[in-house]
C-alpha cells in the first residue's frame, strides 16, 4: 500500500528516468535548423573539431556528456541525409540512456539499430574504439552496413567481423572507430589475443565501450555456456564405435524389457513428483537435467555385451565416460533440435537463436558420441587450451550498454551481475497489437490441426501470418502438413539461413504464410506489404539536380502524389524515367500495404510456449510495430516439453478431467497461472546455472588475469632476463637467501 501511495506522488522509477532527459531532448531538438545549414564537407569538419576538445580534456566522460545534445543532432541530420531516417524524440531518449552505461529497454519495431548510432559515434569520438555486439553474424553484417553510410558522412571508419574472417581482415576491423560483431567472435578473438607468442598477431585494441544489442539473449541466456578454446588431445576415438555399437543393442533390448519395478519409498518418506523422468527397465532418462542413468540391470547388461567383468574398475574408467555420452547422444540429443548433419559433420544448434554455430562442438566428449551415432567421422577429443564465461568478459569493458525489447523482468540479474539499470523507453506510437488469450488442446496432434485451421482462415482473407516453432524438426513438420493443404508457405531454420533476408522481406505480403525458428524472434523487421524495394532504387538515384532531390524526399516520406507531380521538373529523359519506375514500385507496395492493413496486419501463431517469458515477448513484438495493427496467439498442448517436465502431476490430471471431447480447446486462467508457474521455475533453474558457472569462473578469472598480465610482460619486454631475476629473488628470498645481480 505504502509503495503504491510513493508511485502516485513520484511516479515510478523509469517515469523519472524519462522526465530526466525531457531537458536535453529539447536541447538536441533546438539545435536541428543549424544542422539543417551544414554542407555535406562540414559533417567530418565537426568530427575533427569534436575530437580535438575530447583530445585536449582531462575529463573525457564529462566532456562528452557535454557534447552529447551537439553529437546527437549531427548524427540525427545524418542520418537523414544519407539514409533517409530521422531518429524520433524516444529515440533521442535510447541513445542518452546507452550512452550513460545503462540498458535501453525498447520495443519491437522502435529502431534499435538507427537508436544506437547516437551512442556509438558519441563514445568513437574519443578514438578508443567501439564495439557493437549482435547476435549473429548476419546482422553484425547487415546493421553495419545499413548504418555505414551515417557514419561514412560523419567521418568515422566502420567494420564488422565475420566467423570466417582471416586474421589480416579481423586486424583491419578492429582498427576502425566502430567494430559490430557477435558476442562469440569477440570473446574467442579475446581469448586467442592471450595465446599469441608475438603482439603484432593480436587484433583487438583494448576493451572501451560495448553496445551488447538483444542484450538479455547475450548476457542472460548464452551466459549459460562458457567460450572454450580446445585443441586436439592424443586419445583413440575408437572406443565411441564401440561403446555407440553397445549402447544401440541395450536400447533395442529396452524396447522388448518388462517394465521397470516400483521406486523403492522409505517409510514415513513421501513418494516425491518425477514427471522429467522416464523410468526403464535397464536406464532412466532425466529430461529436465539432461542425463540418462543406468540402472543395475543397465549396467550388468552392458557389462556382458562388452564382455567386460567390472565395468566400474579403474581400467575402465574411460568407458564408462563414453558411455553416459553415448546413452545422453541416443536418448536426449536430437537431429534437427540440438544439432543438423551437414557436408559430414555435426553442426550444433543455437538454442536460443536457433542458428548453426559452426566451428563450436560439445566437450567431455559428447560430440564424438554424437558424430558415432550419427555415423560421420569422428574428430579428435579436445582439451581446453583457454576459457571465460561471457559475465566476466563483458565486465572487462570500462562502459557497457545494452538494449533489447525484454529486460526489464530480468532488471535485477543485470544489475547484480553487470551493475547494469534498466531504463524502459515509451513507444512512439501506441502499441495496438491484440494478444488472443493460449489456447490449449489435450495432444500435439489436436493442437496442430487447429493451428493449420487458423493459418488457412489468415491467409485466405489475405493477412500475413508468421508461425513460430522451437525447432527445426517441428518448422518441417509444420511444412508438412501445410503441403498436404497446398498452402503457399516459407521455412526459415538454421537450414535455410541464406535465405533469411529474402524470407523476412517477403513475409509482411498480404496472405503470406512464414515458418520460422527463433531465428525470426530477434534483429529482424517485417514490414506490413512485404520489404519496399523502391528504397534500394532509391540509394541509387544520384542527385545530379534539385528535383531529383525533391522527389526522393517525397518519396521518403510517402507523398506519392507529390512525387509523380515532381517527374515532370527532372531535366534528363533517362532520370524521368528511373523516377517513374520507382514511383510505380511505390504505388504497388502502399497498395500491398492497405490490404494487410485492413486484413488486420501481421498476425502471430506461437506453436509453443518456449521456456523464457523473453523469448515468447520477442515473437509477440514482431507484429504491432510502430503503431500498426497486428495480433498474436499462442498455441498448447498437454504434451508440450515445457508443460509436460515442468508442469507437475497434479495439475496435468486436473487439465486432463476437464476434456470431454477429441479437439476440444480450453482457455482458462488456471491455464494461464500453470504456465506461469513453469516458466518461473525454468528462469529460476536457469538462473542457478548461471550464478554457479560465474562463481566457478571467478576463481578461474583471477588466475586468468595474473597469467594473461605475466603473457603481457613478457611479450612487451625484448629481454625477459629481469623478470626471471625477480622471479628467483622472490623465491630465495622465501627462504632467507639474497641473490646479486651482475
Amino acid at each position: 500500500m505504502f509503495e503504491k501511495a510513493l508511485k502516485l506522488i513520484f511516479g515510478t522509477k523509469h517515469e523519472r528516468d524519462i522526465k530526466k532527459m525531457i531537458p536535453i531532448v529539447e536541447k538536441i531538438n533546438a539545435l536541428e535548423p543549424e544542422m539543417k545549414k551544414l554542407s555535406l564537407e562540414d559533417f567530418p569538419k565537426k568530427t575533427k573539431e569534436f575530437k580535438d576538445i575530447i583530445k585536449n580534456s582531462k575529463d573525457v566522460q564529462k566532456t562528452l556528456d557535454e557534447l552529447l545534445p551537439e553529437a546527437f543532432a549531427l548524427v540525427r541530420e545524418a542520418a537523414w541525409r544519407t539514409i533517409g531516417q530521422r531518429h524520433y524524440d524516444v529515440q533521442l531518449m535510447g541513445g542518452i540512456v546507452l550512452h550513460q552505461g545503462k540498458i535501453a529497454e525498447m520495443k519491437t519495431g522502435e529502431g534499435k539499430t538507427l537508436t544506437s548510432t547516437l551512442a556509438i559515434y558519441l563514445n568513437a569520438l574519443t578514438g578508443k574504439g567501439v564495439h557493437v555486439v549482435t547476435v549473429n553474424d548476419y546482422l553484425a553484417k547487415r546493421d553495419a552496413n545499413w548504418m555505414k553510410p551515417i557514419y561514412d558522412l560523419l567521418g568515422v571508419s566502420v567494420g564488422f567481423i565475420q566467423n570466417q574472417m582471416d586474421f589480416e581482415e579481423r586486424k583491419k576491423a578492429y582498427q576502425m572507430d566502430i567494430t559490430y560483431g557477435t558476442n562469440n567472435e569477440f570473446g574467442f578473438d579475446y581469448l586467442r589475443d592471450n595465446m599469441v607468442t608475438d603482439l603484432y598477431f593480436r587484433v583487438q585494441r583494448g576493451h572501451y565501450y560495448a553496445i551488447v544489442d538483444e542484450v538479455d539473449s547475450i548476457l542472460i541466456d548464452e551466459a549459460r555456456t562458457p567460450l572454450i578454446i580446445s585443441g586436439p588431445t592424443e586419445d583413440n576415438v575408437a572406443i565411441y564405435q564401440i561403446v555407440d555399437r553397445a549402447v544401440r543393442q541395450l536400447i533395442q533390448l529396452e524396447q522388448k524389457a518388462p517394465p521397470p519395478p516400483p521406486k523403492q519409498v522409505e517409510p514415513g518418506q513421501i513418494q516425491i513428483e518425477e514427471p522429467h523422468v522416464i523410468r526403464g527397465y535397464y536406464y532412466d532418462i532425466d529430461e529436465k537435467a539432461r542425463t540418462v542413468l543406468l540402472t543395475d540391470e543397465g549396467i550388468k547388461k552392458l557389462e556382458e555385451i562388452l564382455k567386460i567383468p567390472n565395468l566400474f574398475a579403474p581400467e575402465y574408467v574411460n568407458m564408462v565416460a563414453a558411455i553416459n555420452q553415448a546413452l545422453k547422444a541416443h536418448l536426449v540429443y536430437k537431429n534437427e533440435v540440438d544439432y543438423v548433419v551437414k557436408d559430414g559433420e555435426v553442426i550444433i544448434v543455437d538454442e536460443h537463436t536457433g542458428r548453426l554455430m559452426v566451428g563450436r562442438r560439445y566437450s567431455d566428449g559428447l560430440h564424438q558420441a554424437i558424430e558415432a551415432k550419427e555415423g560421420v567421422p569422428i574428430k579428435q577429443e579436445s582439451q581446453t587450451l583457454a576459457t571465460i564465461t561471457f559475465q566476466n568478459y563483458f565486465r572487462m569493458y570500462e562502459k557497457l550498454a545494452g538494449m533489447t525489447g525484454t529486460a526489464d523482468t530480468e532488471a535485477e540479474e543485470f544489475k547484480k551481475i553487470y551493475n547494469l539499470d534498466v531504463v524502459v523507453i515509451p513507444t512512439n506510437k501506441p502499441v495496438i497489437r491484440i494478444d488472443y488469450p493460449d489456447k490449449v488442446y489435450k495432444t500435439e496432434k489436436e493442437k496442430f490441426n487447429a493451428i493449420i485451421k487458423e493459418i488457412i482462415e489468415r491467409h485466405e482473407k489475405g493477412q500475413p501470418v508468421l508461425v513460430g516453432t522451437i525447432s527445426i524438426e517441428k518448422s518441417e513438420q509444420l511444412s508438412q502438413l501445410l503441403k498436404k493443404y497446398k498452402i503457399p508457405h516459407a521455412v526459415l531454420n538454421a537450414k535455410y539461413h541464406e535465405k533469411e533476408a529474402e524470407i523476412i522481406a517477403n513475409a509482411g505480403k498480404p496472405g503470406a504464410v512464414t515458418i520460422a525458428t527463433n531465428m525470426a524472434g530477434r534483429g529482424t523487421d517485417i514490414i506490413l506489404g512485404g520489404y519496399p524495394t523502391y528504397l534500394k532504387d532509391l540509394e541509387h538515384f544520384e542527385e545530379t539536380e534539385p528535383a531529383i532531390r525533391e522527389f526522393k524526399e517525397a518519396i521518403l516520406k510517402k507523398e506519392f502524389e507529390k512525387a509523380k507531380e515532381l517527374i515532370s521538373k527532372i531535366s534528363k529523359t533517362d532520370d524521368q524515367k528511373f523516377a517513374k519506375e520507382i514511383l510505380d514500385k511505390a504505388n504497388i507496395w502502399l497498395e500491398n500495404h492497405k490490404k494487410v492493413i485492413e486484413a488486420g496486419g501481421l498476425h502471430i501463431i506461437g506453436t509453443e510456449r518456449h521456456e523464457s517469458r523473453r523469448i515468447d515477448n520477442q515473437l509477440r513484438g514482431r507484429a504491432g510495430r510502430q503503431g500498426d495493427p497486428g495480433s498474436s496467439r499462442f498455441y498448447l498442448s498437454l504434451e508440450d516439453h515445457l508443460l509436460r517436465l515442468f508442469g507437475g502431476d497434479g495439475w496435468r490430471s486436473l487439465m486432463e478431467r476437464m476434456w470431454v471431447e477429441e479437439g476440444q480447446e480450453l482457455e482458462s486462467r488456471l491455464v494461464d497461472r500453470a504456465i506461469a508457474r513453469a516458466q518461473k521455475k525454468v528462469e529460476n533453474h536457469n538462473f542457478d546455472i548461471r550464478k554457479h558457472l560465474l562463481e566457478y569462473d571467478d576463481v578461474l578469472n583471477r588466475q586468468r588475469e595474473i597469467v594473461y598480465k605475466e603473457r603481457d610482460r613478457i611479450l612487451m619486454n625484448q629481454s625477459i632476463r629481469d623478470m626471471i631475476y625477480d622471479f628467483l629473488e622472490d623465491v630465495i628470498e622465501k627462504k632467507g637467501f639474497r641473490i646479486l645481480r651482475t
